[in-house]
């Protein structure tokens, strides 16, 4: 589900508001049934119910966005991190932003139970915080996601 367009592999933005708004206009821009200003509104909202920033590095913002009608994924590395209120207090350095059809459930929750499941791995987060470019983190995701999660997203 994770294409290569909506991968950043060097966030530029320094608190949650900016990442959440760069992820939002990245997954904008490579598809046109997504509003940027909708889906920061929806992110900023959900993250006020609690933080989407999971621990060990990880924040897996999300929101179900009406308008589209596939689930859109986008991730971004942040080398430095940045504190985005995670459970564990660490400042987040992955995060994946998933967007769903608002009227989806099922679907929405696999995505969710896949990326985090893959992100549980030391070595996996290793991986992705050392790769080389976005080509890298796309080709190590879709790796881990095979070997790990056959059938786990259909």
């Amino acid at each position: 589900m994770l294409v290569v367009e909506n991968v950043v592999a060097d966030l530029v933005g320094t608190d949650k508001s900016e990442v959440l708004d760069e992820l939002a206009t990245l997954l904008s821009i490579n598809n046109d049934s997504v509003d940027a200003e909708a889906l920061l509104e929806l992110l900023l909202e959900r993250e006020k119910l609690g933080s989407t920033g999971i621990g060990h590095g990880v924040a897996i913002p999300h929101a179900k966005l009406k308008g589209i009608n596939s689930i859109q994924i986008c991730f971004g590395r942040c080398k430095k991190g940045i504190d985005f209120d995670s459970m564990d207090r660490k400042k987040v350095h992955l995060f994946f932003l998933i967007v769903a059809p608002e009227d989806s459930t099922t679907i929405h929750l696999k995505v969710l139970s896949a990326v985090s499941g893959l992100l549980k791995e030391a070595s996996v987060r290793h991986k992705l915080l050392v790769a080389n470019g976005r080509d890298d983190i796309c080709e190590i995701i879709r790796n881990e996601e095979k070997k790990n999660f056959k059938g786990a997203v259909a």
